[in-house]
């Protein structure tokens, strides 16, 4: 390990610029100010297909060249900071991005996007495929950094949480999102921990949070903050995603066919069903205000992401991270072992909702989303692809031996659809609150 960077001060700069999750806030950082300045306006994205002459629109060969050639730079420039192969990883990477880039466009498979099978899926399946089968490579495992594809993405994901669009539904929309969730976290790790006496809590809290709160950007933030394994991450995400296609089906079919208040309905979908593309899917099943109540309950519920994964840090530093001999950490244990790309998520989530929307308006922040979003999908879409090829079935398997995965999951989204379900009724039915919004 190199010298720490110690200044005149006393104060050890070097992480700063050696460790992965400060690499994270850099990355993120540096996309949020190219979107701002105007420098970088587009980021490559397929479009919605049937045929698949339909995916690629016009320039879209020049962006994705830009994109693998710029974020291919940029991370390589991290990677030589902190002591890896930078060579090595330069020609790894373009494989990785390939890859990413097919599980996009299946994504955007119009069937795919009807049933949300989502890119982390489909990432997820071909790392998987490739894994299991001819194996991956060696000259390619260099580019394999989930964690640092993940951390960069979810301080992308920050930009989306905006305080501002979270009051649009009041007191309402922060009782069903913020009251349930905790009660759900709760319920579902004793249950998994105690009951089942589950072997893992690191996966124990990645399942429990993406369950209850967005499936797939909540269990990346648990699994980092907790310091869960890949593989876990990964099962976590699958079990996830496979019942919300279940849920975002059968959930405004049920509320159609008894005659449910649609206004409670799309609370109640907007608070359990995991993934925020198929609350939306499933909100616009119940018109137009249907879609607003779910999506806006859903965004407020998202803001729990970096509240939990903040909580989990510090207790899995201060508890189940510490070692026997230890009686409690320190501040300055809390801070060294704290993921950092945490304050990233927050830092610009606080950016986009008091800087920029105050200064250039809510059309100008919208066009800075779009880029940062589009950035984070790709992140997302190479760390799944990143798990996949770094992952094997019989590891995967092993976490689900016994079925205790599914029967948390069952058991916590059935009491967690119990409970949003009692909490939609009391603020959306005009029980608590008069029905002005």
């Amino acid at each position: 390990m190199s010298q720490p960077n110690v200044g005149k001060n006393g104060i050890d700069w070097s992480p700063l610029w050696k460790l992965e999750d400060w690499w994270a806030v850099w990355f993120g950082f540096l996309g949020i100010i190219l979107a701002a300045l105007g420098i970088l306006t587009k980021v490559a994205k397929f479009k919605t297909w049937s045929s698949i002459g339909e995916a690629f629109p016009e320039g879209i060969w020049i962006q994705l060249l830009i994109l693998l050639v710029g974020v291919g730079i940029i991370t390589a420039i991290g990677v030589k900071f902190m002591g890896q192969n930078v060579n090595k990883y330069l020609v790894a990477f373009p494989a990785v991005f390939i890859l990413a880039a097919i599980a996009q466009l299946c994504a955007a498979n119009s069937v795919a996007k009807a049933y949300n099978l989502e890119t982390a899926l489909w990432g997820l399946v071909i790392g998987l495929l490739i894994s299991n089968t001819i194996k991956t490579p060696a000259w390619v495992k260099p580019a394999v950094k989930t964690e640092m594809y993940i951390k960069t993405g979810l301080v992308f994901l920050g930009c989306e949480i905006l305080f501002n669009r979270i009051i649009a539904l009041g007191l309402p929309g922060l009782i069903v999102a913020w009251v349930v969730t905790p009660i759900v976290v709760l319920f579902m790790f004793w249950f998994g921990d105690r009951v089942l006496k589950m072997e893992s809590k690191e996966f124990n809290i990645t399942l429990t949070c993406a369950t209850s709160v967005c499936g797939v950007s909540a269990a990346i933030a648990a699994g980092a903050a907790s310091g869960a394994k890949k593989d876990e991450v990964g099962v976590a995400i699958t079990i996830s995603l496979l019942f919300t296609v279940l849920m975002m089906v059968l959930m405004p079919v049920f509320i159609l066919a008894i005659g449910l208040d649609p206004d409670v309905g799309a609370a109640w979908m907007g608070g359990t069903i995991d993934s925020t593309g198929a609350v939306v899917a499933a909100g616009a099943f119940l018109g137009q205000r249907g879609l607003e109540i779910s999506s806006v309950v859903k965004m407020i519920q998202n803001v729990m992401i970096g509240i939990l994964a903040f909580v989990i840090a510090i207790i899995w530093v201060t508890k189940f991270g510490r070692t026997e001999s230890s009686q409690h950490a320190s501040a300055k244990e809390i801070w060294i072992r704290f993921p950092k790309f945490i304050l990233g998520f927050v830092g610009a989530s606080l950016v986009f909702s008091f800087l920029f929307i105050p200064t250039v308006g809510e059309a100008a922040v919208d066009g800075y989303l779009s880029v940062t979003k589009g950035l984070r999908g790709w992140l997302f879409a190479m760390a799944f692809v990143s798990i996949g090829l770094d992952s094997n079935f019989k590891e995967l398997a092993s976490h689900i031996k016994g079925g205790k995965p599914l029967i948390q999951y069952i058991v916590g989204q059935s009491f967690n659809l119990a409970l949003t379900l009692l909490m939609a009724w009391l603020c959306f039915g005009g029980i608590l609150f008069p029905k002005t919004f």
